[in-house]
């Protein structure tokens, strides 16, 4: 099966005081184009490790990653992140934008290092797609924590890349700006086509969407998919909220209730 995202057979160990730390242990599983993906797991189960190596910020110890037919785990450095910028937006949970540069000047950097000669007009408009309009002229320590995250959101999608991966993208954020942030992501999912994965630790947000991927120590636990002919979030959100563990380690939040009708 060819898949927009292939992981085979991946592992991360790293060593520490002369000891051996896996992080992750022979992961494997293939993401269609188009499909949106939560990866859960309690603290330490290397979601956000495997993240990162979905996005070549970091190499597996062992094992192949593919993105849209590139197996990037060969890949120079340089050559990497050429490939990043056109096949891959990343969203971090801190935001991770740059301090002396605008808004829109933030949302510009991907465009013009890949040549876009109306870059500002382009991120002009970005920033306007995700609400920002009246917010283009200010600096990143001038926005809400919301508004920081649109943002981090318009400049990862800036040059439309077929993946959008984020970490804990709600994760610094209030629930109702939480769930505006979680809604443009969606949305850019539905509208572009874009192939969607996200870490998250809410048990709601994760069932809302298509499928979910629990991690405990370094291992796939569970791969949920939506039943034929029923709601995209129910049977995965049947199958966390009736586990007691995951569930006790993962209390609802408020952000959650926004996504269980």
């Amino acid at each position: 099966m060819v898949g927009m995202i292939s992981v085979q057979q991946v592992s991360m160990v790293l060593v520490a005081a002369g000891q051996s730390v896996t992080i992750l242990d022979r992961i494997s599983f293939i993401i269609p184009a188009q499909q949106s993906v939560a990866i859960v797991g309690p603290s330490g189960s290397g979601k956000s490790t495997l993240l990162g190596l979905m996005a070549g910020l970091d190499q597996p110890t062992s094992g192949a990653i593919t993105l849209d037919g590139t197996d990037i785990t060969t890949m120079t450095e340089s050559r990497m992140a050429q490939f990043r910028r056109e096949k891959i937006g990343y969203i971090f949970q801190s935001f991770h934008l740059i301090p002396t540069l605008t808004a829109v000047e933030n949302v510009a950097v991907p465009l013009e290092l890949n040549g876009e000669k109306r870059a500002g007009e382009r991120a002009a408009e970005l920033l306007s797609s995700v609400g920002l309009s009246d917010r283009m002229g200010h600096y990143p320590v001038q926005l809400s924590g919301g508004e920081q995250q649109r943002v981090a959101v318009a400049r990862a999608f800036a040059c439309r890349p077929p993946i959008l991966l984020a970490d804990e993208p709600t994760g610094n954020l209030d629930s109702a700006t939480g769930a505006q942030v979680v809604e443009l992501l969606l949305s850019l999912h539905r509208d572009h086509g874009t192939t969607l994965v996200l870490v998250t630790h809410d048990v709601a947000l994760a069932t809302s969407m298509q499928r979910v991927l629990a991690l405990r120590d370094g291992r796939v636990e569970s791969d949920t998919l939506p039943s034929s002919g029923e709601t995209t979030d129910r049977p995965a959100h049947d199958t966390f909220i009736n586990n007691p563990r995951y569930t006790a380690e993962h209390p609802t939040s408020e952000l959650s209730s926004r996504f269980r009708s």
